[in-house]
């Protein structure tokens, strides 16, 4: 197993995803946080294929993470590069790939509906899925983060890059927040990850 991945997920995963990693042309690296994802895949000018993962992840969003790259790399080798990067084929890919893992010696028993419910239509990003997110959420070390739906109205946040924001109302799935420097209109996913100010 790459990087010692071993350390990273769940015990019960470790012979599931060394199947899956059994590519001489697959190689996954675990790197320091990045703020604008979780993980990704590229494939690289020598022709392998590379899956980057970030290590600050709880063991569960870090499975589900890899599980994500991995069936973009699948979806590749059997597909071709002309399919979409989250369309139709890659999202079969995941949920096949996904599916072995969805049981309680992997997965909390309170997770588990979540992710059923989740994988019957995987997303782009598991953070777009709020109540999976927030379940997620609650196994990650304690942190002064706080998702935007918990933020009181008119409170002034800031986000990773800095900036400073107040909390408006909420549209259909998303809350329009006023930049404080620019007095521009954002709209943000209900489970972004801010600071309070």
């Amino acid at each position: 197993m790459t990087q010692n991945l071993q350390d990273y997920i769940p015990q019960q995963a470790i012979p599931k995803i060394n199947e899956l990693l059994d590519h001489d042309h697959l190689v996954v690296k675990v790197k320091a946080e990045r703020k604008s994802r979780h993980g990704d895949y590229k494939r690289l000018p020598n022709g392998k294929h590379q899956i980057t993962i970030n290590s600050n992840l709880n063991t569960y969003r870090f499975l589900i993470t890899l599980i994500h790259e991995i069936a973009h790399f699948e979806a590749f080798k059997h597909y071709g590069t002309t399919i979409k990067p989250h369309g139709l084929q890659w999202k079969r890919t995941f949920q096949h790939l996904m599916l072995p893992f969805l049981n309680p010696g992997i997965f909390p028993a309170g997770l588990l509906p979540l992710l059923a419910k989740h994988f019957k239509n995987p997303k782009a990003s598991s953070d777009s899925d709020v109540k999976l997110a927030y379940a997620l959420k609650q196994y990650d070390a304690p942190n002064d983060k706080t998702f935007i739906f918990e933020v009181p109205l008119n409170q002034v946040f800031k986000t990773y890059n800095g900036r400073a924001f107040k909390k408006g109302a909420k549209r259909r799935t998303r809350y329009e927040c006023v930049e404080m420097t620019s007095g521009r209109i954002y709209l943000f996913n209900a489970n972004a990850e801010v600071e309070l100010l």
